[in-house]
Formats: C-alpha cells, sequence, structure tokens
C-alpha cells in the first residue's frame, strides 16, 4: 500500500470512529472515548452496546478482536448461568438442595454444618467454609485434589449468615454441574450456552480430577462477552430462544449479600451490582478488570478487558475506568434520554 493511501485509510477510520453514535442520533463522545482509553495501559479492549448495535469499539495495540482474553473470575457469573439452565433441566433439584446429596462423603465430616450448605449458599459466597480465594489461593491450586480441599475447608461461619468469597464455592458447583448434566462443564457451557449464542467456547483449565475449572480462567473473545451481557439485557432471551429463564436472570441480579471490603458492591448469584451514574449495573467481574455489565435501564451493555497481571485496585485503575465509561458513555446516553 502506498504511504498516501495508508494515510487516507487510517484518517477515514479515525474519522469512522469519531462518528460513532448510540441509537437516535445522539453521540456518545467517541472521540473523548477512545482517547481515555488509550491513556489507560491495562486496558486491553473496551466494547459498547446500546440497543443491541455494538456503537464502539477499543482495542489496544496488539490486541485483536478475535484473540481469548481470561475473564478471571467473570467465570463465576458463567458458572450461575449454568446452574440456572440445570435448574430449569430438572437437573439440581432447586436452589435449597443441601450439596451433601451430590457429595455424601460430608456425612461423615465432623462439623455437621457442612450438611446444611445448599446450592444457594453456594452461589451468594455464603457457604460458611474457609475460602480458598485470598492467602489461600496458592496452597488449593497447588493442591491434588482441589475438590476435597475445599471441603475439608473449616467452617468460620454458618451456612447462609456472611458472605465468604471462595473460588473454591463455584468449583464445587461445576463438579456438580458435571454429574448432573453427565458431561464436562465445557460440553454442557457449550450445549446449553454458547450455541445458543452462535460461538463456540474454547477449553479453559482444569483440575487433576478432570472437573473444568468452576469460577476463573474461562476464555471468551470480547464479542462472546458482549453476548453474554445481551443474553442478560434481555433476560435470557436470545434469537427468540429462551436461553436462560427470565426468573433466573431477575434472581441473579438481586442483592443476597455484600463484598466485605466495600458494602457499596452487592452480590446475587455470582453477579455484582453496583450503583452508576443514576442507575445499577449488573456486572460479571474479574481480576485485572475484566467486566461484563448491564444496565437495563439504558439498554446497554459495556464489555471490558485489561491486563491480568495486576490486581484492578492497583493504581486507581478501577476507579478511572469506571470514571471513563461513567463519562463518555453513561452521562451521554442518560442525557439523551432526559430530553426525549
Amino acid at each position: 500500500m502506498q504511504p498516501a493511501l495508508r494515510v487516507l485509510t487510517a484518517l477515514a477510520c479515525l474519522l469512522l470512529l469519531a462518528a460513532a453514535r448510540v441509537s437516535g442520533g445522539q453521540p456518545i463522545g467517541a472521540t473523548a472515548f477512545l482517547a481515555s482509553a488509550t491513556r489507560l495501559p491495562q486496558l486491553r479492549s473496551l466494547l459498547v452496546s446500546h440497543h443491541g448495535q455494538l456503537v464502539s469499539e477499543y482495542y489496544a495495540k496488539g490486541v485483536r478482536p478475535t484473540g481469548l482474553a481470561n475473564i478471571k473470575s467473570a467465570s463465576k457469573s458463567l458458572i450461575s448461568t449454568l446452574v440456572g439452565i440445570a435448574i430449569d433441566r430438572g437437573l439440581i433439584k432447586g436452589l435449597r438442595e443441601p450439596i451433601v446429596t451430590w457429595f455424601p462423603e460430608l456425612r461423615n465430616d465432623a462439623d455437621r454444618r457442612k450438611q446444611r450448605i445448599t446450592i444457594e449458599d453456594l452461589l451468594t459466597m455464603q457457604s460458611g467454609l474457609e475460602s480458598t480465594s485470598g492467602r489461600n489461593y496458592g496452597r488449593w491450586v497447588q493442591s491434588p485434589n482441589w475438590m476435597r480441599f475445599v471441603l475439608t475447608r473449616p467452617m468460620v461461619a454458618n451456612p447462609g449468615e456472611g458472605m465468604q468469597y471462595s473460588t473454591g464455592s463455584t468449583h464445587l458447583l461445576s463438579s456438580i454441574l458435571t454429574t448432573a448434566a453427565k458431561a464436562n462443564t465445557w460440553q454442557f457451557a457449550n450445549d446449553a450456552l454458547a450455541k445458543p449464542l452462535g460461538f463456540t467456547l474454547a477449553r479453559w483449565p482444569t483440575d487433576g480430577q478432570g472437573i473444568y475449572f468452576g469460577g476463573n480462567d474461562m476464555l471468551l473473545t470480547p464479542k462472546q462477552m458482549v453476548s453474554i451481557g445481551e443474553l442478560y439485557l434481555h433476560r435470557g432471551l436470545m434469537n427468540g430462544i429462551q436461553v436462560v429463564p427470565a426468573a433466573w436472570v431477575d434472581a441473579s441480579c438481586v442483592p443476597r449479600t455484600a463484598s466485605v471490603y466495600d458494602g457499596d458492591r452487592r452480590y446475587g448469584y455470582g453477579w455484582w451490582m453496583q450503583d452508576f451514574q443514576g442507575g445499577t449495573a449488573c456486572f460479571a467481574w474479574g481480576f485485572g478488570g475484566q467486566y461484563i455489565m448491564v444496565f437495563r435501564d439504558l439498554d446497554l451493555v459495556v464489555v471490558a478487558t485489561s491486563s491480568t497481571a495486576v490486581n484492578d485496585d492497583r493504581f486507581g485503575y478501577r476507579r478511572q475506568l469506571f470514571d471513563l465509561i461513567e463519562q463518555h458513555v453513561l452521562a451521554p446516553l442518560r442525557a439523551a434520554s432526559a430530553t426525549r
């Protein structure tokens, strides 16, 4: 390509990006949006879908739109989605089913409270078991049997009486799904979730017993993440198919408990809730800054992928990312809504 033609092509692309508009002709401030995105070195991609249309996309240098992102703990929201499907299909009896049904070895545990832990307790991070996250994460994932490690943790609270954020809880759910569906979690996720959305999930890591990691390290492209957000935005309905029960989507975004570190962040069935710019987002969230954010009142989905090398608390990155979304996406949309 001739240098002059390359320059013209680049200018044309910039003009198209700067002209990105939301439905109804209201600009979302694409130029400022992109300029702000480039100032966040941890940010890998940022996508905005409004009224079902992808209106803005940002990819950092070297990031391919079709590249897979490790969504880290945002995987927990997908595991929750699969549990909702499994309950709807009768593969799991319900939220109040004790997990001792699936792990009969708990009947032999000296702490009888473990027999009272339910599916709902695992979904809401209120099992009462000592967490396998944080300072215990390394010991857990290096152990020869992840399931045994989780189930033999001491009880630090009664079931249902306080949030103990633990990836072990969602890994137990992955094991339950594997037994209930008579297929591994990857197969069930593809058949029940990804296929109706028009894509195939990549394989992600398993434990030593072959159970797919429940609650971490799932791999999706940013646009696949948008599809998950759109599914929740439309209460589980996609292309005329009720992929996830509407009642499950609604229930997942009802606060059941709150973060012990920040009470403004509430937790439902594997999904977080937080107030933003005059409204509330229901969102999947993973280490480093992996987000699938659903703003139902605005008919809006925002997806972000970020470096997994550092916590999104570091260097104020999470706040900077949220400021970008609030200033350059939410504020213009709310202003446009107010004038209609």
